[in-house]
């Protein structure tokens, strides 16, 4: 019989989601890379903000449940980059900014994180 402790099992599981956040990263990264190439008011962008906005939105709530694992100062500061973020998005929409590269950068950074 095989037998895998629980250390084991939780180092499977984070590593997994670490992978799948990295992919989620990496789709958003792709997408403003596209919206950039196209522009600001092109369906491209609405997606690649659309997309940048949800993946924040989950990132963040997760970061605030009380049963997430990060140091609070690490969850705080990553919280209050996601805010940025999303705010960006928002000044984009409203057409008070343009800067897809600012939110591709930070998403860049935030991917190369969690390797």
């Amino acid at each position: 019989m095989y037998q895998v402790s629980y250390d084991e099992i939780i180092e499977d599981s984070s590593e997994e989601e670490r992978s799948r956040e990295r992919d989620a990263f990496d789709e958003a990264i792709r997408l403003l890379e596209v919206a950039m190439r196209e522009g600001v008011g092109s369906a491209a962008a609405t997606q690649a903000l659309y997309f940048s906005e949800q993946l924040w939105t989950i990132l963040i709530e997760d970061l605030v449940n009380p049963g997430n694992a990060l140091p609070e100062a690490t969850r705080a500061s990553i919280v209050s980059i996601g805010i940025w973020v999303i705010k960006e998005v928002d000044l984009i929409r409203k057409g008070q900014s343009t800067d897809l590269e600012g939110i591709q950068s930070i998403n860049a950074i935030i991917r190369d994180g969690l390797n």
